[in-house]
C-alpha cells in the first residue's frame, strides 16, 4: 500500500529546533510516523511538552537541551542520539532564522552571524551524525537529512539580505551535500513560506499585517507548522526513496515577499 511508504517503524530521527513551531510539528509528525525521535533545543520546559506528544504516539523521546550554536554542541547531540535511542537515521536541521534589517544596518558581523545560526550549525549536525547514518543505513534504507531554508532565500525583498542569503546558502548547501553523501544518505530541503510561528506572533495579531500577507499568498492563508512537518515526513521516509539534492518549496505558491517592512529608498 502507497501509504506504507510512508511509515518510518524502528527508526531514529534527531530534530533541532523543537522546542516550538516547525520544529515541534515535524517532530510530532516522525513519532505519528512510527520513529523514536531525539528533540534539542535551548528551553527544557518546552521540549518536555513535544517529548509528552511524542510518547503520546506511543514512541521515545530523547530531550536533549542544548545551545547548537557551541562548537561541541553538535556533536553531543549526534552521539547522544545515537547512544539514547539506539541508532540514527533522520537528521531534521531545524535551527535557524534572522531578524530582517535595513542594509545599511547589516554590518558584516550580522551577515556572518546568519550564515553561521542558518548554514554552519547545520553542517556541523549533518557532519556529526554521518558515521551514525551511515552505521544504520543500508541499500533499501538510507540516512536522511533535511534541512529547514526558506522562500526568502529565492525571492528578493528588502530588509531580508542577511536572512535570505543564509537560507539561499543553506538551500545549495543541500544539493552540495546530497552529492557527496550520495548513495548512502540523502540530503533534501524544505523551502518554506509565511507560518504560523513564535517568529510571526506580530502578524498574527495585528489584523493589518495578517491581511496583507495572506492577500500576497496565493493559496490565500498563512502556512501551519504541520504543513512544514508533512513536507518532513515525506522527505525522511521511503516514498521519497528516489529523492536527494531537492529543495521542497511548501511557501502558498509566493515568487514575491508578501510582506512590505516598509524601508524606504536610501
Amino acid at each position: 500500500m502507497i501509504q506504507d511508504r510512508f511509515r518510518i517503524e524502528g527508526r531514529v530521527a534527531v530534530v533541532t529546533g523543537a522546542g516550538r513551531g516547525i520544529g515541534a510539528a515535524a517532530a510530532v509528525a516522525l513519532a505519528q510516523a512510527g520513529a523514536d525521535v531525539a528533540i534539542s533545543a535551548r528551553t527544557e520546559e518546552q521540549l518536555r511538552k513535544v517529548a509528552a506528544e511524542i510518547e503520546a504516539a506511543g514512541r521515545r523521546a530523547l530531550v536533549v537541551p542544548a545551545d547548537l550554536s557551541r562548537p561541541d554542541a553538535a556533536a553531543e547531540l549526534a552521539a547522544r542520539a545515537a547512544e539514547g535511542l539506539g541508532r540514527l537515521d533522520i537528521v531534521v536541521n531545524n535551527m535557524g532564522g534572522t531578524i530582517p534589517n535595513a542594509f545599511l544596518d547589516t554590518t558584516p558581523e550580522y551577515l556572518e552571524n546568519a550564515f553561521q545560526f542558518n548554514v554552519s550549525t547545520a553542517h556541523a549536525l549533518t557532519r556529526a551524525a554521518v558515521p551514525h547514518l551511515l552505521e544504520s543505513a543500508t541499500a533499501s534504507a538510507p540516512g536522511t537529512v533535511v534541512n529547514i531554508s526558506s522562500v526568502m532565500g529565492r525571492v528578493a525583498g528588502r530588509g531580508y539580505l542577511a536572512y535570505g542569503t543564509a537560507k539561499a546558502a543553506l538551500a545549495h548547501y543541500t544539493r552540495l551535500a546530497a552529492t557527496d553523501l550520495a548513495p548512502r544518505i540523502r540530503v533534501n530541503a524544505v523551502a518554506v513560506g509565511s507560518v504560523a510561528t513564535s517568529a510571526l506572533d506580530i502578524v498574527m495579531t495585528n489584523d493589518e499585517l495578517r491581511t496583507q500577507m495572506e492577500r500576497g499568498t496565493p493559496l490565500g492563508r498563512i502556512g501551519d507548522p504541520e504543513d512544514v512537518a508533512a513536507a518532513v515526513l515525506y522527505l525522511a521516509s521511503p516514498a521519497a526513496a528516489y529523492t536527494t539534492g531537492t529543495v521542497l518549496r511548501v511557501d502558498g505558491g509566493i515568487d514575491v515577499p508578501n510582506l512590505d517592512l516598509g524601508l524606504e529608498d536610501l
